[in-house]
């Protein structure tokens, strides 16, 4: 690692949302969504209109946003799966450049049991922090304690049950379009910020790096005032879904498990009864939650721009700014990131580049597919670090810089697990084995394949059938596309299988670079 602090006054501002959808901003059309300061923010930035995550939930989606890899590489397949301590991360490398990255948040990372003692209390969480990151404030996931310390210190009296502050204020548990139980100024967006801007203002006499994670628009869906009430309901779009939960139900096996057993409780507070039971006021008043939940996150992204304008810092920050998955939001009568729907992993991106070279883009909209593998190379790539020979990701730099390639990869691969995670990795879904519960989807702009290791597959022409609704893959007449996309999908793995040392090789004169026809250097 690099003792020396990096050359130049360059700064690196990696912003994290939750579960936020990529069609929620009102840059890009949505009827109902408030986002003035992030659609401000993409005047000055590129925006990536088609980014797609890697995986499903939290745990799988940032590994691979901070490492680079493909789930099918970094193998932590759902929540509290231990990440392998041979992975290089986004961390590592911004060490190795002299930087001492910092995180205000979390990232849901459970580490290698072989490094640490079987007895790591690590291993009683949902996640921890990933290797690497200096923690200023840690948004500990389940039991929140940092946070509610926060809120204690401040005079506000919080419930016998501290989680309890995300009950609406008035009526029953559930949909609610009551407030939450807490202030705005009190909120976790607020705390996140407000120990974000402490943490850049620490910082600010020598070049930083921090990653600064928001907690929503993550359930428990209720926003507090006044962005409770902030939405337009009348503007608020209806779930794209079939007619009935039981028509819904009937595409496939899987679908049909999760509509016949999501919970509410997991969205909303003591809520009883199914998530596919909702009805259309029910519908409503949740996703104007949601929508408000994104306007409080909005308000307080504005803080962090403002500040870092006030002290000079915005012109030598790069700002990158995105969510680890979607969600489904009562589309296909679904919540969560579950399955293979779009709505899971399509996932907003935006990145504004200080330097001059890239005044050309500022503005632009991309409408080519980009993946979040394809994050961490960019960062490096913007402090002219390489990145590590096993990333899976390509620097999205072209885009900045008005020097877009042409070959770019017009498809996505993201991937999902029916095993249980944390917190009940005992249970069985479906009756099968926990190795047994696999989904990988390649998907481009015209076709959609969904491959299960133990299921069915699918096959959506996304040209007649945008919203996924008819599964041409027992069709004989698309029998030749279905063949065509699970070989493509074959070749991708192949291609993308381990390569961290494949590129060298011994030779009569000691170790040779295969990529530089050379010998290696130390340094490989």
């Amino acid at each position: 690692m690099s003792s020396s602090r990096p050359s130049g006054n360059r700064n690196v501002l990696f912003i994290v949302v939750d579960q936020w959808r990529g069609d929620s901003l009102g840059l890009l059309g949505h009827p109902a969504v408030k986002t003035p300061n992030l659609d401000r923010f993409a005047g000055e930035a590129v925006t990536f209109k088609r980014h797609y995550c890697q995986g499903a939930p939290c745990g799988p989606a940032r590994a691979s946003m901070l490492t680079g890899l493909y789930v099918m590489n970094h193998r932590v397949v759902t929540n509290g799966v231990p990440l392998d301590a041979r992975h290089a991360t986004l961390s590592a490398e911004l060490r190795r450049a002299g930087y001492e990255p910092t995180i205000v948040g979390y990232t849901t990372t459970t580490p290698d049991p072989r490094t640490v003692s079987p007895h790591d209390p690590r291993f009683t969480q949902i996640g921890n922090i990933m290797e690497g990151w200096k923690v200023f404030a840690h948004f500990d996931e389940d039991d929140f304690r940092n946070y509610f310390a926060w809120v204690a210190a401040r005079g506000h009296a919080l419930p016998e049950d501290f989680k309890d502050i995300w009950l609406p204020a008035s009526g029953k548990p559930g949909p609610s379009r009551a407030p939450s139980r807490i202030p705005a100024e009190l909120s976790d967006s607020a705390w996140s910020t407000d120990r974000g801007i402490e943490c850049m203002e620490m910082m600010r006499r020598h070049p930083w790096a921090l990653h600064l994670g928001y907690y929503r628009p993550h359930p428990p869906l209720v926003a507090p005032a006044p962005y409770h009430d902030i939405i337009d309901e009348a503007r608020i779009p209806m779930p794209l879904r079939a007619a009935s939960p039981a028509e819904e139900a009937a595409q496939h096996p899987a679908l049909r498990h999760y509509i016949e057993t999501l919970p509410r409780r997991k969205f909303f507070r003591r809520a009883e009864g199914l998530v596919a039971d909702m009805d259309d006021d029910a519908v409503r008043a949740m996703r104007k939650a949601y929508y408000g939940l994104i306007a409080e996150v909005d308000a307080q992204l504005g803080r962090v721009f403002e500040y870092l304008k006030k002290t000079g810092q915005w012109d030598n920050t790069l700002i990158v700014f995105t969510s680890d998955h979607a969600e489904q939001l009562g589309d296909h009568y679904l919540m969560g990131k579950e399955l293979y729907f779009d709505q899971s992993y399509h996932v907003p991106l935006m990145i504004r580049d200080p330097d001059g070279a890239a005044d050309a883009t500022r503005g632009q909209i991309v409408d080519r597919m980009t993946e979040a593998v394809d994050i961490m190379p960019t960062i490096l790539d913007w402090l002219g670090r390489a990145a590590p020979r096993a990333c899976d990701g390509r620097s999205l730099m072209g885009w900045l810089r008005d020097l877009a390639p042409a070959d770019w990869a017009e498809e996505v691969h993201y991937e999902f697990d029916l095993s249980p995670g944390y917190p009940d990795p005992s249970a069985q879904v479906m009756g099968l084995d926990f190795d047994a519960g696999g989904m990988v989807v390649l998907q481009d702009r015209h076709w959609k394949y969904v491959h299960f290791e133990s299921l069915p597959p699918l096959l959506f022409d996304l040209t007649r059938d945008p919203g996924q609704f008819r599964n041409l893959a027992q069709d004989t007449a698309h029998a030749a596309t279905l063949a065509a996309y699970a070989q493509r999908m074959l070749s991708w793995r192949m291609r993308h299988a381990d390569r961290t040392l494949t590129h060298l090789c011994s030779s009569a004169n000691g170790l040779y670079d295969r990529r530089r026809r050379d010998l290696a250097s130390a340094a490989d």
